[in-house]
């Protein structure tokens, strides 16, 4: 066994590492020279972190030091080391999406989220590893390989942000973003035993972004802890020009206290989605754990589910339009450097006609309504994050899920995609662990645009169980 190095640390939360700093009880130089050091030691095992930037993270760490010195402001984030998913902007530093085609891609702009967590402080160490084009929810492809899980490294990280789930799960860095259309925030955190949101479209913008007006894809933050999770929300947040869809409220709301009441909190929740689903024992288990712990708190809690009719052709089609309108050029200029499964869903989206995507536009309407009368009766919706534990890293996906066959690598994904097509915020938190000592999580589904009442449904869960507490053994 190895001792994972400076635990005080590297497996401190981000929250109270960034009130260190700024009371100078640490400097930014120890907390990046120790997360270095961490990343040296224990990333060999995991391959989380694709590109590193010590030097020049050590560089930024002594210019923070030297502001904090001379008495200059200092943002939310100061000091606190970051890791950027492989497929956000970052100036000047590689961004590969995991693809062959972009192996040399430096970037001139950073994405809007990046660029805000900069300017509140924070210090990039590098970029964290993503499947080819983040196509997918296991994180492989043929640039840096796969991603490994820390609570057991013959197993998947998820995906699309799996280098993100593994780093914080092992302690490289204290917060992350990530970025989601289908489950690629949540689903690594489930199986990383880590916290991931997935935001209402708009409420962290994007840009640059040549599908502007687009709601398949959110960039959203990943942490240890809800709280921690919550701080860098109130970062990320915002309205800005540059994104039609950006919502124009004040984020300062997710740096508060998410300490609430749960006593008459109404809670629905369903182990399989009403029954639509496959999933394994282990998971349905948790799920109803999870729902027993609300009632235990005081919380109203009944077995119930919204219909999620039409979400299957809604993800499938908006995300196969998206596929084409964003990779056919790079499928016609070099198909033999495009894995088949991605190559396959850009052809699919290239074969839609304006129908299918009126008709997807129509059911996508009928679910968020049906998802805004369902939030009439309850305050939040608990379910599965991922209908199976982490499966075999080998695996490109999981055949078959409580003996149902599913039929490709998007199939086994269908608990984190559906959520995707209601727009509504999701929260992924760690519920507990299969017999195996696997990671099993839980999402908290809220309101549309409510993020901060599934933020403090998140803590409230997470404070009475405690089960994110539980680090890898290395």
């Amino acid at each position: 066994m190895t001792d994972p190095v400076h635990p005080e640390i590297c497996d401190a939360p981000a929250v109270e590492l960034a009130r260190r700093l700024r009371a100078r009880e640490l400097s930014a130089r120890e907390v990046v020279t120790a997360h270095l050091e961490r990343i040296e030691q224990l990333d060999p095992q995991i391959n989380a972190i694709v590109t590193l930037v010590g030097e020049r993270a050590l560089s930024e760490a002594a210019a923070a030091d030297e502001r904090l010195a001379h008495g200059e402001p200092v943002g939310p984030l100061h000091g606190l080391p970051v890791a950027h998913k492989d497929t956000h902007n970052t100036a000047g530093i590689r961004t590969t999406h995991g693809s062959p085609i972009l192996a040399e891609y430096v970037p001139v702009h950073d994405d809007i989220g990046i660029e805000r967590m900069r300017a509140a402080g924070a210090i990039t160490l590098g970029k964290t590893n993503v499947p080819e084009f983040g196509a997918g929810s296991h994180t492989f492809n043929p640039l840096f390989g796969a991603t490994r899980n820390p609570y057991d490294r013959t197993r998947s990280a998820g995906g699309s942000s799996g280098g993100a789930g593994a780093a914080l799960a092992a302690g490289l860095t204290p917060i992350a973003d990530g970025s989601d259309m289908g489950g690629s925030i949540r689903n690594p955190a489930s199986f990383c035993n880590v916290v991931g949101l997935r935001p209402s479209p708009g409420r962290v913008p994007l840009w640059p972004n040549m599908i502007a007006w687009g709601t398949q894809v959110v960039q959203g933050p990943m942490a240890r802890t809800v709280s921690d999770v919550a701080l860098l929300l109130s970062v990320m947040a915002g309205p800005d020009p540059r994104c039609p869809i950006s919502i124009a409220e004040d984020p300062a709301v997710f740096a508060g206290s998410l300490a609430a009441d749960p006593r008459g909190l109404k809670v629905a929740w369903s182990p399989d989605f009403g029954g639509a689903l496959p999933v394994e024992a282990e998971v349905r288990a948790t799920v109803q754990s999870a729902a027993q712990v609300f009632a235990d708190l005081g919380c109203v809690v009944a077995r119930d589910c919204p219909d999620f009719s039409g979400a299957d052709e809604v993800f499938r089609v908006l995300r196969g339009w998206q596929m084409a309108t964003s990779l056919s050029a790079a499928l016609a200029e070099q198909p033999d450097r495009i894995k088949p499964t991605l190559a396959a869903n850009i052809e699919f989206g290239r074969g839609l006609s304006g129908a299918d995507l009126g008709r997807a536009e129509f059911l996508h309407a009928e679910i968020f309504h049906r998802m805004r009368e369902f939030f009439q009766r309850y305050d939040i919706l608990l379910l599965p994050t991922s209908q199976l534990p982490p499966f075999p890293v080998e695996w490109e996906y999981p055949e078959t899920i409580a003996a149902q066959p599913m039929h490709d690598y998007l199939d086994w994904m269908r608990s984190a995609y559906y959520v995707s097509a209601t727009g509504c915020p999701a929260l992924s938190v760690p519920a507990g662990f299969s017999t195996g000592g696997l990671p099993i999580g839980v999402q908290l589904v809220g309101p549309y645009r409510r993020e901060i009442s599934v933020l403090r449904a998140g803590y409230t869960f997470e404070q009475a169980t405690r089960r994110g507490d539980r680090r890898p053994v290395w």
